[in-house]
């Protein structure tokens, strides 16, 4: 059985998507569905050097058109048919739609919500994140670490790399005690990201009713029962099929700490094959340190080497 996981935002870069666009209809169809859906031009933005690529607001339903155009590609040309689904952060929304839990129109416009609320939550300068990269990271300890200052742990994506996510100015602190206790520890890194805003963590906690609203809005044309195929972030395993534990679970998504290790175990534990789409690759890298394969698929060429080995020359 194959399972796809998409990842979220920071994989977005420009020209995404566009081989896809131009050679199959389905995936041309998915820039048009969400076009009509916002009111602008998905396509020409993903398309684009446009500065707005970078702006929360829209790059995250940017990122999920691109990537449902990409899956349908990839059902056209290649008839596959995924079982199960996953995504890093936004790519859980892109997760919820190629299973049918809600539609790409409905759900570009949730995830332009999404990324308003979240840009708006914090102002700009104010937060930031980073990600400590070393080998085989203490996950209570460095919690000690960082116990008293207004830093939260804001991924677990291996058991190699954690990002934590705060008050900007509280950074370097958590970094020079990090480099100190990790002294020790193969390969340690801190790499400060370059977002807009505190994502994942506690200072997301203003907008959760909000978002909720929005959500609850929609929830007539939510088929919950699908979303079973679905693993949620925030509690690492597959969604229920209830709609009241969805909506919960995607609104303390905003908050939380998205647990992808526990995703990636238990998407590993149903599938024989693992398949990447989105525009860059990190989930690959992740998959790796579980000891679990994972094809990435950014490009119809990485498509090609993936479903046509035996021809593919590029």
């Amino acid at each position: 059985m194959i399972t796809v996981v998409f990842p979220g935002q920071g994989s977005q870069r420009p020209g995404m998507g566009r081989d896809f666009h131009d050679m199959m209809k389905s995936s041309r169809n998915a820039y048009i569905e969400a076009s009509d859906a916002l009111g602008w031009d998905v396509a020409a933005l993903c398309f684009s050097e446009d500065t707005k690529l970078n702006l929360t607001e829209y790059v995250q339903p940017c990122i999920l058109t691109t990537e449902i155009a990409m899956l349908r590609g990839l059902e056209e040309r290649y008839g596959i048919k995924p079982r199960y689904f996953g995504g890093h952060s936004l790519g859980e929304y892109t997760a919820m739609v190629a299973a049918g839990v809600i539609s790409l129109a409905e759900a570009v416009k949730v995830t332009q919500c999404r990324g308003n609320l979240m840009q708006k939550a914090v102002p700009v300068g104010i937060g930031g994140m980073a990600a400590v990269i070393s080998e085989k990271i203490d996950i209570p300890t460095l919690k000690e670490y960082l116990s008293d200052l207004p830093i939260d742990i804001a991924n677990i994506n291996s058991t190699n790399q954690i990002v934590i996510s705060g008050k900007r100015e509280a950074i370097p602190l958590a970094e020079r005690r990090l480099k100190a206790a990790m002294t020790e520890n193969n390969g340690f890194r801190f790499v400060p990201l370059n977002v807009s805003a505190p994502f994942h963590s506690r200072f997301m906690g203003s907008i959760k009713e909000s978002f909720k609203n929005a959500l609850e809005t929609i929830s007539a044309k939510v088929n919950p029962e699908k979303a079973g195929n679905v693993t949620s972030n925030y509690t690492g395993i597959f969604h229920s099929g209830n709609l009241d534990d969805i909506i919960d679970r995607m609104v303390a998504q905003l908050s939380g700490t998205v647990q992808w290790v526990k995703n990636m175990h238990t998407l590993a534990a149903r599938a024989d094959e693992i398949i990447e789409i989105g525009p860059a690759r990190p989930l690959r890298e992740f998959f790796k340190t579980i000891g679990v394969a994972c094809s990435s698929i950014t490009t119809l060429s990485a498509a090609r080497r993936v479903f046509e080995p035996a021809t593919a020359s590029d």
